[in-house]
């Protein structure tokens, strides 16, 4: 899987959140995509941590590509470091490395696989 970090090695403006600051809200419409430069995340549907991001991973992608609102939340687990994607920049990164949209879609692949393979387990809560 792409380190997207590698991609943003020289962020001019990182974005910074605090340990425990909402970074993205279920429900609400955020047209950027975040790539996690330093610390850790935590991917929440309801209050249930689904996923913990590291640096180098991406979240909010769906933001990008979709209509809708958001469906899960994404809070900072420790301070962290994020550079922020806009449409514009999304498509310079689709049109110059070829190997973003493939990897990309490949993640969103594994976590609608994941959250699919939750469904239906009675631990998930989910039946």
């Amino acid at each position: 899987m792409m380190n997207f970090a590698n991609l943003f090695h020289n962020e001019p403006n990182p974005r910074q959140f605090r340990a425990g600051e909402m970074v993205i809200r279920a429900g609400e419409h955020d047209r950027h995509m975040y790539v996690l430069l330093e610390g850790e995340a935590e991917v929440l549907v309801g209050d249930e941590v689904v996923e913990v991001e590291k640096p180098g991973s991406v979240f909010g992608e769906m933001g990008m590509i979709g209509t809708r609102e958001a469906r899960a939340s994404v809070r900072a687990k420790t301070d962290i470091v994020v550079a922020m994607v806009d449409e514009r920049r999304f498509m310079f990164l689709v049109q110059q490395h070829p190997t973003f949209a493939l990897e990309l879609m490949r993640l969103m692949a594994d976590r609608l696989e994941n959250m699919n393979g939750r469904i239906g387990r009675p631990e998930a809560g989910i039946v």
